[in-house]
């Protein structure tokens, strides 16, 4: 499904959008699971206890939820990065989302580290994949970059436009570590990773 392609939710009926919300936490389960190949339209129709008939009524096939996941996930990359950037303290609202992260959940709300890995993969595998999210990586920079410019007064950190291309880019890297790690070791020395944090963070977040 393209970005042409995709549905308007706001178009939809509430119980459209509960049925669709309830096809994508299923399909997210089951990908973590048994990966996107393995992962059949019968499984994610288990998965949601409905038909696979009615799954089809909102997603032509499994590339499409695919996809969707991924706008799923990016929508709420952006907003846990709204979250960081209004935290009065952005070491402690990172070391909560590694402590997420490290007790995953198929429904839950933040980015799935396995399915992260999941998708990054698929991503070199598939063109629309790569492509979906690279469109997700440029919006998420760019959150990051209008953080880092805005004003102190207004919040941000007042960077010049050269120094937060160079410091989004890093922050997203940072990010992108910690899912990871996550999914790798998630029985971590969180003091240890605090600590860690705590001599990285203030310097991305400074001149």
């Amino acid at each position: 499904m393209t970005r042409d392609e995709k549905i308007d939710e706001a178009s939809l009926s509430p119980r459209a959008r509960e049925q669709r919300e309830r096809i994508l936490v299923a399909a997210q389960h089951c990908f973590v699971k048994y990966g996107f190949h393995a992962a059949s339209m019968a499984n994610i129709a288990e998965a949601a206890a409905m038909s696979a008939g009615l799954i089809y009524r909102y997603f032509p096939n499994k590339s499409s939820i695919v996809l969707a996941i991924i706008e799923r996930q990016s929508e709420m990359e952006l907003e846990d990065i709204r979250a960081l950037s209004a935290s009065t303290d952005p070491v402690e609202a990172l070391m909560e989302c590694f402590v997420e992260w490290s007790r995953p959940r198929p429904d839950m709300r933040i980015m799935n580290a396995a399915l992260f890995l999941e998708t990054s993969a698929e991503a070199t595998r598939d063109k629309q994949v790569g492509k979906a999210i690279h469109h997700a990586d440029e919006l998420a920079c760019a959150e990051f970059r209008q953080w880092l410019e805005q004003p102190a007064e207004q919040g941000g950190i007042g960077m010049s436009t050269t120094i937060s291309e160079r410091r989004s880019l890093a922050m997203m890297l940072l990010i992108e570590g910690l899912a990871v790690r996550a999914a790798r070791d998630p029985k971590l020395d969180t003091q240890l990773l605090r600590e860690a944090l705590a001599e990285v963070v203030p310097y991305l977040m400074g001149e």
